[in-house]
């Protein structure tokens, strides 16, 4: 089961505010005024690291155990969706125009699936991973 909660490292600036950064993912290093603003900070630059590496096709981490002093940072569902899609066709092999053939779509509907960032998507992506032989899971912490 893949997971996209990752332990964050939240650090009071000496010039005020917060900075956050991630052992998962080294790119991620972020501010906020407020922790909280830090958090939310946080899981926007998860969000972007995130799809940076499936774009550039590179590997996306699993997220290692919190440690102490860390808090969870989370990817909007609609990524994390994305990215167990990205990771379950690099598990089989499978290229963009394979999980057209699945699903019954055009190679164009199945690069809006995997490249476009929309809440409204998600239907379509759970059909993709179930394709797949996936079954997304939402964790409520």
């Amino acid at each position: 089961m893949e997971t996209f909660s990752y332990a964050v490292q939240i650090t009071a600036d000496p010039d005020g505010g917060f900075v956050v950064t991630s052992r998962d993912l080294p790119e991620v290093v972020t501010q906020g005024d407020t922790r909280a603003q830090a958090i939310a900070e946080a899981e926007g630059a998860l969000q972007a690291a995130i799809e940076m590496r499936m774009l550039d096709g590179m590997p996306i981490p699993p997220a290692s155990a919190q440690e102490p002093g860390e808090t969870w940072a989370a990817v909007p569902i609609a990524t994390a969706m994305k990215a167990a899609l990205y990771l379950t066709m690099r598990e089989q092999g499978l290229g963009r125009t394979d999980l057209a053939q699945s699903l019954g779509v055009d190679d164009d509907e199945a690069r809006r699936i995997l490249i476009a960032v929309d809440q409204g998507q998600i239907p379509a992506l759970e059909t993709a991973l179930h394709c797949l032989g996936k079954r997304p899971e939402l964790r409520v912490a």
